[in-house]
C-alpha cells in the first residue's frame, strides 16, 4: 500500500465517475465555442489595464518600454509550452478539474489538493482584479455619458484610504465610513446568474461579447497605425532584459485563461479533438493580437506617457481621437465582461470536481435538475468574489494570481512527464511533441516568471497553501473517496492519517512557542525577522502583538490537530 498522500486516481476511474448520472454535466460546446471562452478569457484586464504600468514601469519596477512586444512573445513561448501540456490532458482525461485532474492521475492526492487550492487563486482571485478593474473602465465610460458615481461607490477600502478626497466624501456608520466598489459586486452578481441558468446560454453570451471585443481591438490597431510615428520606439528597450523579464511577469496577467477551457471538458461534445483546438487556437490568435497592439500603442505616443490604468484610451486622446477613446472604453467594459464569465465559469467546476471527489463537502457537488449546471459552487463563488471585489486592491491580487497560475502549469507540466512514464501505452487523442523537453521548458519558463514577483507575494502565496493543507489534513485526507473503500487499505490510510496529524500537532506548537516567545520577550532581533517573513507592515508594539495573536491561532490549530488524531479511524 503506498503512502496515501500520493495516491493516484486512475484516468478510468475519472471519467467513469464524470459519467455518473447525479454528477452528469451537459455536453453541448463546440471546437468554436471553446475557442470563442479562450479568447474571452485571455483578452481582458490585461490588455486593457496592466499593458500601461509594464510599459512604462513604476517607482518600483523598470518599464520594458516598446520592447514589450518582447515581454509579450517571451510570455506567450511560455504559456505555448504550458498549453501543449494542457492539451494533452484534456483531450485525454476531459474531466472538469483541469490541472487539479491531471494532478490526481499523476501525481496523487496531496499534490491534487495543492493545486485545486491554487487554483483558487487563478480563477476567483483573478476575478476579483477583473471585477476591479471593470469597475473602473465603467466608471470611466459612465462619465463619457455625462454620469459621475461618487468615489466612495466605487473604490475599495484600501485605496480609498490612500485618497483624503473620497475618506471625507463617504458617509460613516459611527466612525467607519462606508466605502464599496459596488459596481464590480454588481457585475459579479449578474454573471453569476447567467452561470446558473445553463452552458449553453453563457457560451453564447460570451460568444457575442468576444465579437464586439475583437471588434474593438482590430479597429485600435487599424485606425491606431495611422498615427504610428516611428521615433517614438526609440529607445526600444530603455531598461535592456530586466525590463523585458519584469514586463513578462506582470502582463503574463493578459495571458491568464486560455487553461481555463479545460474547466469545460465534461461540456464538450468532442473534448478530445476538440480541447486542443480551443487551447492552442484562443492562444495564438490573442498572441498576434497582442504584439500587434504593442507595437501600436508604443507608436503613437512616447512610451513613458503610458503609465495609466487606460492606456489605449491615453494614447487615442493624445492623437485626438476622443471618439475612439470612448468605443475603446466601451470595449474594454464588454471585454472584461466576458474575462469575469469565463473566470466565473472555471472557479466552480474545480470545486464541483473536488466535491465529487470527496475533498471537499459533498453538497458542492450537487447539480441542478433542470439546468445542469453546479449551481451551488457557482453561487458560492459569485458571493466569495463579489465580497472581495468590493474592498480588494487590483495590484494584490494581479500578482496573487499570476504566483497561483505559473505554479499550476509547472505541475501540469510535470504531470505530463510522469504519466508517460507511468503509462506510456495509453490513448493519447492529442500528444504533446518533444515529451519531456516541451514540458520541461515550460516548467523552467514558469518558474523563471515566478522568480521576478515580489517577496510580499511569495509571502502570500506560501501562507494560503499553508491553510489549505491544514484544510487537507483536517478534512479532505480523511473524507476522501481513495480512503472510504472497505478492507485494510482504508485502515492503513487511517493509520498514516493519526501519523500525519500528530506531526502536523508537534510542528505547530513548536511554532506557536517560538512566535509567543518572541512576542512577548519583545525580542527585537528575532521579532524583525518573524515579522519580515511573515511580511507584517508593523513595527514595534503593534508587531510584538501581532506574532503573539498568530502564535495563539498557532497554539490552537496544533491542539486540534492532536485530537483529530485520535478520531481517524472514525467513520
Amino acid at each position: 500500500m503506498p503512502n496515501f498522500l500520493f495516491q493516484t486516481k486512475s484516468p478510468d476511474r475519472l471519467l467513469q465517475e464524470a459519467e455518473q448520472p447525479e454528477h452528469r454535466l451537459k455536453r453541448t460546446l463546440t471546437a468554436v465555442d471553446l475557442t470563442a471562452l479562450g479568447i474571452g478569457a485571455i483578452i481582458g484586464a490585461g490588455i486593457f489595464a496592466t499593458t500601461g504600468s509594464a510599459v512604462a514601469g513604476t517607482l518600483d519596477r523598470p518599464g520594458a518600454g516598446p520592447a514589450l512586444i518582447l515581454s509579450y512573445l517571451l510570455t506567450a513561448i511560455a504559456c505555448s509550452f504550458c498549453a501543449l501540456c494542457y492539451a494533452e490532458f484534456a483531450s485525454m482525461i476531459p474531466v472538469s478539474g483541469s490541472a487539479y485532474t491531471y494532478a490526481y492521475a499523476t501525481l496523487g492526492e496531496l499534490i491534487a489538493w495543492i493545486i485545486g487550492w491554487d487554483l483558487i487563486i487563478e480563477y476567483a482571485i483573478g476575478n476579483v482584479a477583473v471585477a476591479v478593474s471593470w469597475s473602473g473602465y465603467f466608471k470611466e465610460l459612465l462619465h463619457g455619458f455625462g454620469v459621475d458615481l461618487p468615489g466612495w461607490l466605487t473604490t475599495d477600502y484600501r485605496t480609498a484610504q490612500r485618497s483624503a478626497e473620497i475618506m471625507a466624501s463617504a458617509p460613516h456608520l459611527g466612525s467607519v465610513p462606508l466605502v464599496v466598489n459596488l459596481p464590480a459586486i454588481l457585475i459579479v452578481a449578474v454573471i453569476t446568474f447567467v452561470l446558473v441558468i445553463g452552458i449553453k446560454e453563457s457560451a453564447r453570451f460570451n460568444s457575442a461579447m468576444v465579437l464586439i471585443k475583437l471588434a474593438v481591438v482590430v479597429g485600435f490597431i487599424i485606425v491606431g497605425a495611422f498615427y504610428v510615428k516611428p521615433a517614438n520606439w526609440q529607445p526600444f528597450a530603455p531598461n535592456g532584459w530586466t525590463g523585458i523579464a519584469t514586463g513578462a511577469a506582470l502582463i503574463f496577467f493578459a495571458y491568464i485563461g486560455f487553461d481555463a477551457i479545460s474547466t469545460t471538458a465534461e461540456e464538450a461534445r468532442n473534448p478530445q479533438r476538440d480541447m486542443p483546438i480551443g487551447m492552442i487556437g484562443s492562444l495564438a490568435i490573442c498572441t498576434v493580437l497582442y504584439v500587434l497592439i504593442t507595437a501600436v500603442l508604443t507608436g503613437i505616443v512616447p512610451y513613458q506617457q503610458l503609465g495609466t490604468a487606460e492606456p489605449l484610451a491615453t494614447a487615442l486622446n493624445a492623437v485626438h481621437l476622443d471618439w475612439a477613446a470612448g468605443i475603446i472604453s466601451f470595449g474594454a467594459v464588454v471585454s472584461m465582461t466576458a474575462v469575469l464569465l469565463v473566470f466565473q465559469l472555471g472557479q466552480p467546476r474545480i470545486f464541483f470536481v473536488m466535491s465529487r471527489d470527496g475533498l471537499l463537502p459533498r453538497v458542492f457537488a450537487v447539480v441542478h435538475p433542470r439546468f445542469r449546471t453546479p449551481h451551488i459552487t457557482t453561487i458560492l463563488t459569485g458571493v466569495f468574489v463579489a465580497a472581495f471585489a468590493g474592498f480588494m486592491d487590483i495590484n494584490e491580487a494581479v500578482e496573487l494570481t499570476n504566483i497561483g497560475t505559473l505554479f499550476a502549469f509547472i505541475l501540469v507540466g510535470i504531470g505530463v512527464i510522469v504519466l508517460r512514464a507511468t503509462e506510456p501505452n495509453r490513448p493519447r487523442p492529442f500528444r504533446c511533441p518533444w515529451v519531456p523537453w516541451v514540458p520541461l521548458l515550460g516548467v523552467a519558463s514558469c518558474a523563471y516568471l515566478m522568480a521576478q514577483l515580489p517577496w510580499l507575494t511569495w509571502v502570500r502565496f506560501v501562507v494560503w497553501l499553508f491553510v489549505g493543507l491544514l484544510i487537507y489534513f483536517l478534512y479532505g485526507a480523511k473524507q476522501s473517496d481513495l480512503g472510504r473503500g472497505a478492507g485494510s487499505g482504508r485502515d492503513d490510510r487511517y493509520d498514516q492519517l493519526t501519523q500525519a496529524r500528530r506531526w502536523i500537532g508537534t510542528a505547530l506548537l513548536a511554532l506557536a512557542a517560538l512566535l509567543c516567545y518572541s512576542g512577548l520577550s519583545r525580542h527585537g532581533e528575532l521579532s524583525d525577522k518573524i515579522g519580515s517573513a511573515m511580511a507584517l507592515p508593523f513595527k514595534d508594539a503593534r508587531l510584538h502583538t501581532s506574532i503573539i495573536l498568530t502564535g495563539c491561532v498557532m497554539l490552537v490549530l496544533g491542539l486540534v490537530f492532536f485530537r483529530e488524531a485520535g478520531k481517524a479511524r472514525e467513520r
